[in-house]
């Protein structure tokens, strides 16, 4: 049998918990939270509470790490003190490297980075995870099937797992800005609100399969969209003097610069 632990029993720990349940086949899922409160009705999504860190780490075979950054360095020293280099070590902290958790654990360790996203509470999460020297195919599998219990997995290579995080870890936030542009907007001409959201959204639903689905470019679906003379290219003039590609980009790096600042190196 296989033994799952968690650390950290949040909004995505958690999240996580309830997605693999049932779909693990021979596993047995541990969890702990440093907050005793977040550990109550873990049965009744298939886990089992634990006393500590050092119990996790001591029992598992692999741990899943979704704590804060100012938790993580407590974390790591106690499975430093009880785990061992076998222990494959699953860590959904952002901007957190392989490299970073090995320093503080143990010089093989085997590590999976993994940048989700929120919308793995709802099930529907992108979730970038790199396969790192030292985790076998069928552990990084393994891995991969308990992220992509609650959405899609692409794998990245290792030394963008920081890039990797404006593109789909922190883009929510970049995606509901700009639709908050939209409903703004409605409400500003009598449109409801809560009706304009619907509409903007699932016309967000929609424009994103016809990203993955269709099979035409980026260009190919802007023109399909934009009639000469039209609404819309009047629309994404506008964009455009705004320099809208060039301001995302910008967020972008910015991200980057971040996540390479909270791992302490240096982009």
């Amino acid at each position: 049998m296989i033994k799952l632990g968690f650390v950290g029993v949040g909004n995505m720990g958690g999240a996580i918990i309830r997605g693999i349940n049932g779909k693990l086949g021979n596993t047995a899922v541990f969890a702990y939270d440093s907050n005793p409160e977040k550990l109550t009705g873990l049965r009744n999504i298939g886990a089992t509470s634990s006393a500590s860190v050092n119990d996790i780490a001591k029992r598992c075979d692999y741990v899943l790490l979704a704590v804060k950054p100012q938790q993580l360095d407590s974390v790591l020293e106690q499975i430093k003190q009880t785990g061992n280099e076998d222990l494959v070590i699953i860590s959904i902290c952002a901007g957190i490297s392989a490299e970073y958790i090995r320093e503080r654990t143990f010089p093989k360790a085997k590590v999976v980075p993994v940048m989700p996203n929120t919308p793995m509470m709802l099930g529907a999460g992108a979730s970038a995870l790199a396969h790192c020297e030292g985790v076998s195919d069928a552990e990084f599998a393994f891995a991969r099937k308990i992220i992509g219990a609650c959405g899609i997995t692409e794998t990245v290579p290792a030394d963008k797992m920081k890039e990797v995080i404006a593109i789909n870890g922190s883009s929510p936030a970049f995606i509901y800005l700009y639709a908050k542009g939209f409903v703004d907007y409605a409400e500003k001409v009598g449109i409801d609100k809560d009706a304009a959201l619907r509409l903007f959204a699932q016309s967000l639903i929609g424009s994103a399969k016809m990203l993955t689905e269709s099979k035409m470019t980026v260009d190919e679906l802007i023109k399909q969209v934009s009639s000469p003379g039209g609404t819309t290219l009047a629309g994404l003039d506008k964009l455009y003097e705004g320099k809208l590609t060039e301001t995302v980009m910008n967020a972008c790096e910015a991200c980057t610069k971040r996540a390479y600042e909270l791992g302490g190196e240096k982009k």
